[in-house]
């Protein structure tokens, strides 16, 4: 079967034998290649068959590309809510493989033969299959990484299972428009505020207030993209007292503006 190279935008090379799994939590770009200097081909060049929804099989390649019916890949594209988790991406290396994690999950390779037989052997109810197996495998990397001791991961874990800071991460994301103080914070918690902004702080490797600041940029951002809802309306929900002030703090976050992001996600639909 060979061997098979994932080639990051700065060149780096992977090797991928057969069975293995690569996650990448942030996307990116990036090659499938046979040999390091191999050219690669634009995947809309790939003329595909819809199965169902979302779910589209290429049976042959573009002119001067490899031709071999023994070889299967499967990729998927998803998209997770990850609420109050979302800085755990940061934290997470740009490629995740799960052969790395078998001795630790020895499930995972099950769920791999399965995945290719339901990609094999199309039957009934095989994309929503294809779909679940997908998701429960990115899930079982993740946490592999996490228990292997993911850099800070298990910081925002025991945050969470913290009864006190769980509390008041709870109330952020309950309402998130309102003028929290570390103060109110600290009584959600049931703590001093000392205590609190200190326990919070090495927990998360961030202050409450900018934790707060950052899930009100990932909601706006939400509500940008996919909602299409007012840049007024957004500040309003979100407690700023204008839409300038709102944008201004949007930018100043997110390194963009609201309305660069409303643009980007309008030209993207169009496409």
């Amino acid at each position: 079967m060979g061997t098979a190279l994932l080639r990051y935008a700065d060149a780096t090379l992977l090797p991928l034998g057969c069975g293995d799994a690569i996650f990448l939590p942030r996307g990116g770009a990036h090659d499938l290649v046979s040999a390091p200097d191999e050219p690669s081909c634009d995947v809309e060049r790939f003329e595909t068959e819809t199965l169902c929804g979302n779910v589209d099989v290429t049976s042959a390649c573009p002119e001067g590309c490899p031709q071999d019916e023994s070889v299967l890949v499967f990729s998927a594209c998803m998209n997770f809510d990850l609420g109050g988790m979302r800085p755990l991406i940061a934290l997470m290396p740009e490629v995740m493989r799960a052969d790395t994690l078998l001795a630790r999950q020895p499930e995972i390779e099950p769920m791999l033969k399965a995945m290719e037989r339901e990609t094999c052997t199309p039957r009934a109810g095989s994309v929503g299959v294809m779909a679940r197996l997908a998701d429960v495998l990115a899930a079982s990397i993740v946490r592999g990484w996490v228990e292997c001791g993911g850099d800070n991961a298990m910081g925002w874990f025991e945050a969470l299972r913290d009864p006190r800071l769980g509390r008041a991460i709870g109330a952020l994301h309950r309402k998130p428009g309102r003028n929290w103080t570390v103060a109110e914070l600290a009584a959600e918690a049931g703590c001093s505020r000392s205590l609190f902004a200190e326990r919070f702080q090495a927990m998360t490797g961030q202050s409450p207030l900018r934790y707060l600041a950052e899930l009100r940029m990932r909601l706006a951002t939400q509500w940008i993209k996919h909602e299409r809802q007012p840049i007024d309306v957004i500040a309003q929900r979100l407690g700023y007292a204008s839409q300038a002030a709102f944008s201004r703090a949007f930018k100043r976050v997110t390194g963009q503006s609201p309305g660069m992001v409303r643009h980007g996600a309008a030209s993207r639909a169009a496409e």
